[in-house]
């Protein structure tokens, strides 16, 4: 008995330990369980679109299915104009979800964005169209771009690249034809606070409707308000949302085209010659011989901006801003 009574003091410090734990592991286990519940609900808030070609400064641009998007460029963030306001596909941007806006892919889909200049990468969803400033390929939500640490610049090379598998999952679930599983899904962990753009100076194609120029507003909603959620978990969710891969060095080019014939390459860069210095190179795409037309690297994206306005207005209106390894 004696030996039970001094025992005593040991056993309760274990019997108090161990409820920690248990009460600590249901807690977690109830807030991924709220996670998937708050998905699924909020998951048909908007509708699935493609949309129909639409025009913006004498370029059109073909909205599309594209599962093996990848685009390197310049991203930009949006927040406090559009907050509060409505998305391309019917949701309500909030400009502390992690969404983005796209000019072509659907709505919603999922991608994968790495800012190259510190290696941050996150995931974030499409659900609005933009950006429609010239040499930019993404609009990220203020949230995104604190996480991926361009907030106050306003600018950051970046890579985005569609995930195939969970874009299917979102475009399936925002047409009602499945619902996302309440279990490990990669969505479900996305959620908490959570290229070559295709474009053209053409008219639209025979027999397509043209749509209005879509009204870019913000982000969507992927949770619910996020002070719901008590603060201290949703930082360490922020937190983790963010992968760091290593950085390599790149540098900013401006690209007039890539021509299969070595005569309209060499057309090119005899028009931007005054502008500046021209690199002409050859590259396999996908099994063909391109001749690519460059002007770089520069060194910030204020120069890249100043010289992409002079190509374009030299005659390559479909000349775009590019990373790529120096």
């Amino acid at each position: 008995m004696k030996h039970f009574t001094a025992m005593r003091p040991i056993i309760i410090s274990i019997m108090v330990i161990v409820t920690g734990l248990l009460l600590s592991a249901c807690a977690e286990t109830q807030f991924l369980i709220h996670t998937a519940k708050v998905m699924k609900k909020d998951q048909t808030a908007g509708h699935y679109k493609i949309g129909n070609p639409y025009q913006i400064d004498n370029v059109w641009y073909y909205p599309h299915v594209d599962y093996e998007y990848d685009e390197t460029g310049i991203a930009s963030w949006y927040g406090p104009n559009f907050h509060g306001k409505t998305t391309a596909n019917g949701e309500i941007y909030d400009m502390n979800d992690l969404t983005a806006a796209h000019r072509t892919l659907p709505l919603p889909s999922l991608v994968e964005v790495t800012n190259l200049e510190n290696g941050r990468k996150i995931r974030l969803r499409i659900n609005d169209r933009g950006p429609y400033a010239k040499g930019r390929i993404i609009d990220i939500s203020r949230q995104g771009a604190q996480l991926l640490g361009f907030h106050t610049n306003g600018t950051a090379k970046v890579r985005v690249r569609v995930l195939a598998a969970e874009s299917r999952q979102l475009a399936a679930a925002a047409k009602g034809e499945t619902q996302l599983a309440e279990s490990d899904s990669p969505i479900t962990v996305d959620k908490l606070p959570i290229t070559d753009v295709d474009s053209e100076s053409l008219a639209p194609l025979p027999g397509t409707e043209v749509a209005e120029v879509p009204q870019e507003v913000a982000s969507a909603v992927m949770t619910e308000p996020l002070e719901t959620l008590p603060e201290p978990v949703l930082t360490t969710s922020s937190q983790l949302l963010v992968t760091q891969v290593p950085v390599v060095n790149t540098g900013i080019y401006v690209q007039a085209g890539a021509f299969s014939q070595f005569e309209n390459a060499n057309r090119a860069r005899a028009v931007l010659s005054p502008i500046g210095n021209v690199q002409v190179s050859q590259v396999l795409s996908e099994g063909v011989d391109l001749f690519r037309v460059r002007m770089g690297p520069v060194a910030n994206v204020a120069e890249a901006d100043m010289l992409l306005e002079q190509m374009i207005s030299v005659g390559y209106p479909d000349s775009r801003i590019v990373i790529d390894n120096m």
